[in-house]
């Protein structure tokens, strides 16, 4: 209820005791409780978003498990790092929309000075370089990367990609490990999985080097394909604003990723994706 010009100062006086009384007493004196940041709310108000009253985060998609289309979602997007955002979201009380763009520019900043999402949610990997260029939230995921291959393939492990076709996707630490740990391999860079996976099925490519999940995905679906080799990379996957731009957004984001936690609402999104394949 806003006081207006018009109103005289005794009804101004009456509803400023009407919204105290309205605030249910206690010692908050009617201030906001923590974390409950409606997106009415004068903390809403300064995260400075594209979209008020709306979370626009930036992802490439398909990317299974962690980004997929899914009309049932409220968003019309799925998979482990949606879900979790739109719990952070929902906890801010905030609408999430999903704007499906290119990971490389997404990962390298572009996407988000330019201001077309508040946030990025792509498995991306925390990296010293790309620091440089975003600010990352608190980690909320550990990552391997690992090597997918048809069933009947004589590639047991990367010792064997001397001379093969190898996809990645352009611009992820997949690539940057092929690069640095398969250099006589023949690299074909994709702009995502979506391109990936047809690739390897029609015998365009002879393996796929990308992140454990994803492949883990591919290999359940299709019997026809394994997983040989493993690697611990160490990374760990965060949400990406643009570098110094929203500190109160970014504040918020970690707030929630610990009450999610806290609550058991993390786990319970984690188990939905993870727990079945122990990945």
């Amino acid at each position: 209820m806003s006081a207006r010009s018009i109103r005289t100062a005794a009804l101004a006086a009456g509803a400023a005791l009407l919204l105290a009384a309205c605030g249910g007493g206690g010692d908050g004196g009617g201030e906001t409780p923590a974390g409950d940041t409606g997106a009415g709310g004068d903390a809403a108000a300064e995260f400075d978003l594209v979209e008020e009253g709306t979370l626009t985060a930036c992802s490439e998609v398909p990317y299974p498990p962690f980004e997929v289309e899914d009309g049932s979602k409220p968003s019309g997007y799925g998979g482990f790092d949606i879900d979790l955002l739109q719990a952070i979201a929902d906890n801010l009380g905030l609408d999430l929309k999903v704007a499906d763009v290119s990971f490389d520019a997404l990962q390298s900043g572009t996407t988000l000075v330019a201001g077309q999402c508040d946030v990025g949610a792509s498995a991306i990997t925390i990296t010293d370089e790309r620091k440089a260029n975003l600010d990352f939230t608190d980690p909320y995921y550990d990552s391997l990367q690992s090597l997918l291959v048809p069933a009947d393939s004589d590639i047991k492990g990367i010792d064997d990609l001397a001379g093969k076709n190898v996809a990645v996707q352009q611009g992820t630490t997949g690539q940057a490990y092929a690069e640095e740990n398969a250099p006589e391999a023949k690299l074909s860079a994709f702009p995502g999985d979506g391109e990936m996976w047809p690739a390897l099925q029609a015998g365009q490519v002879d393996a796929i080097l990308q992140d454990l999940p994803v492949n883990v995905e591919h290999a359940k679906a299709d019997e026809n394909y394994v997983i040989v080799e493993e690697f611990d990379t160490g990374e760990q996957y965060g949400f990406a604003l643009a570098k110094g731009e929203k500190p109160e957004l970014l504040e918020a984001i970690n707030t929630e990723l610990q009450n999610l936690r806290d609550d058991g609402t993390y786990q319970e999104i984690y188990d939905s994706y993870f727990a079945a394949d122990g990945s």
